[in-house]
């Protein structure tokens, strides 16, 4: 008997936090996730966060120094937006948070491409993108050479 293979795609992400307080409100006050489960043992913190019901973000305070670009893991996170619109909508809040940018305004991926979207920075300096395929056309990309997603 052969078992069927399914197509895998990306469950949830678990992300180490330093304080698991203060991810829980950025991640719901800027991308509007919801609190789905939290454990609040010593030394076994953690927060479930979803939409709709679905899980999407793990948090777990395990970290003890901030994000850390050069060492081998996770290189960022990137959520996919409906379309350009969610994409500005998304930047005018997380702006109105006082959010860290690692590019002004919306960027391509690369000269010339459709594609793209915002890049920002969580409490601990975690690297996120929200990204659309198609609507940045005409967005400048700010590294020449290479997709802008690698070098933030």
């Amino acid at each position: 008997m052969t078992t069927a293979v399914s197509k895998l795609r990306t469950g949830h992400v678990g992300l180490n936090v330093t304080d698991l307080e203060r991810s829980i409100g950025f991640y719901r006050d800027s991308l509007g996730f919801a609190l789905l489960a939290e454990g609040k043992e010593e030394g076994r913190r953690f927060a479930l966060l979803g939409q709709d019901g679905e899980l999407v973000l793990a948090l777990w305070e395990q970290a003890e120094g901030p994000f850390a670009p050069a060492a081998a893991g996770l290189h960022h996170l990137a959520l996919a937006a409906a379309d350009i619109e969610e994409v500005r909508a998304y930047e005018a809040r997380l702006r109105d948070l006082g959010v860290e940018f690692a590019y002004d305004g919306v960027v391509a991926h690369g000269e010339g491409a459709a594609s793209g979207g915002i890049f920002f920075h969580d409490p601990d300096g975690i690297r996120l993108e929200i990204s659309v395929p198609t609507g940045a056309e005409g967005s400048l990309a700010p590294v020449a050479g290479a997709p802008t997603c690698g070098f933030f």
